[in-house]
C-alpha cells in the first residue's frame, strides 16, 4: 500500500496487518466545503485516542475486535485548497483496497469525502444500493454555485447510482427543491428510522454500502458536529440500526462523518462516534 498514513495509533482492537486484514479503516481529515463551523478534520484522531475509553467486545453483537482481522491505515495525507485533487486520493485508495479483496470502513471529515468511497465501491459492484443515514437531504445540485460540497454529496452520487438504488432515512432539513427532488429519484424516510428493517430486507440479495452522517443524533445527545439539527434521533435507535443491518448479507463498505470534537469538549460525542465504528467494524467482519 505504500507510505500513505500519518498517524499509526491505532483505533482499540485493530492491529492486525495490511496483508492479513480483512477489513480496512482509514481516516480522512479534511474538512474543505463545510458551510457552517469546520472542525471534522480533527475526528479520527480524537477518535482514535478516545477509542481507548471502550471495549473493543461488543455485548450489542457478541464479537469482539480483537478476534477480527481489521487493520488501522492511518489518515490518508491530503493537500488543502484542491478538492478535486483530495477527492482523487481518496478513490485512489479505496480502490486499492477494493481491488484487494477487503472492505473499508472510512471515517470524515465532512460528508463530502463519502463521494469517492461510493464512487469506488459502484466501480466494483455495478449494482451498489446506498443506505444514507442522515439529518441533512444534501441533495442540492449545488450549494453557492459549487457542486462538490457537502450539501451536494448524494446528488453528486445519484448521479451514477441512478433512481431505486439511494435510500435515505432520518432525514429532517433541507431546501423544499430537495424533498421534491427526492419524491422522484430516493427513497426518503422523514425524520426517523422506522422503515429501515423493511427496507434492509429488500436489499438482502444486492452489495449495500452505509453512510452515517453522525448529526442524525439529536443535538442534546451529540453536540459535537458542524451543522447540528434539532429533532434528531437517540443513540440507542442508531445502534439498534446497526443491529439491523446484521441481516444484510452484502456490505461491501461504510463511513461515519461529522464528528466535530472541538465542539463538545465534554468527549460524550467522539465516545459515541467510537461505539458507532466499533459496532460497524464488527459488522463488515463476517
Amino acid at each position: 500500500m505504500g507510505n500513505k498514513a500519518l498517524n499509526m495509533n491505532t483505533f482499540i482492537g485493530c492491529e492486525k496487518s495490511y496483508s492479513e486484514a480483512e477489513t480496512v479503516l482509514f481516516g480522512v481529515p479534511f474538512d474543505g466545503t463545510t458551510s457552517f463551523r469546520p472542525g471534522t478534520r480533527f475526528a479520527m484522531q480524537a477518535i482514535r485516542n478516545d477509542s481507548f475509553g471502550l471495549e473493543s467486545y461488543s455485548p450489542y453483537l457478541d464479537k469482539n475486535l480483537e478476534e477480527a482481522a481489521i487493520f488501522d491505515g492511518g489518515d490518508l495525507d491530503l493537500p488543502f485548497g484542491n478538492t478535486s485533487k483530495v477527492l482523487d486520493q481518496i478513490f485512489d485508495y479505496c480502490q486499492e483496497v477494493l481491488e484487494d479483496g477487503k472492505k473499508f470502513l472510512m471515517v470524515g471529515g465532512e460528508h463530502l469525502v463519502s463521494l469517492p468511497t461510493i464512487k469506488a465501491a459502484y466501480e466494483k459492484y455495478p449494482n451498489l444500493h446506498l443506505i444514507h443515514i442522515d439529518a441533512h437531504t444534501d441533495l442540492r445540485e449545488d450549494y453557492l454555485g459549487e457542486k462538490l460540497s457537502h450539501a451536494s454529496v448524494i446528488r453528486r452520487c445519484h448521479e451514477f447510482l441512478g433512481d431505486g438504488r439511494i435510500f435515505q432515512f432520518g432525514i429532517r432539513s433541507g431546501l423544499k427543491e430537495e424533498f421534491e427532488w427526492a419524491k422522484e429519484h430516493t427513497y426518503m424516510e422523514r425524520f426517523s428510522l422506522d422503515t429501515l428493517k423493511e427496507k434492509i430486507t429488500e436489499l438482502q440479495d444486492v452489495p449495500v454500502y452505509i453512510t452515517i452522517d453522525l448529526d442524525v443524533l439529536d443535538p442534546g445527545v451529540f453536540p459535537g458536529t458542524g451543522t447540528p439539527e434539532p429533532g434528531g434521533i437517540t443513540y440507542r435507535e442508531l445502534l439498534e440500526a446497526i443491529n439491523q443491518f446484521q441481516t444484510l448479507k452484502q456490505i461491501v463498505a461504510a463511513d461515519v462523518v461529522e464528528l466535530s470534537p472541538p465542539y463538545d469538549p465534554s468527549g460524550a460525542s467522539t465516545a459515541m462516534a467510537c461505539k458507532t465504528i466499533r459496532e460497524l467494524l464488527l459488522t463488515l467482519d463476517k
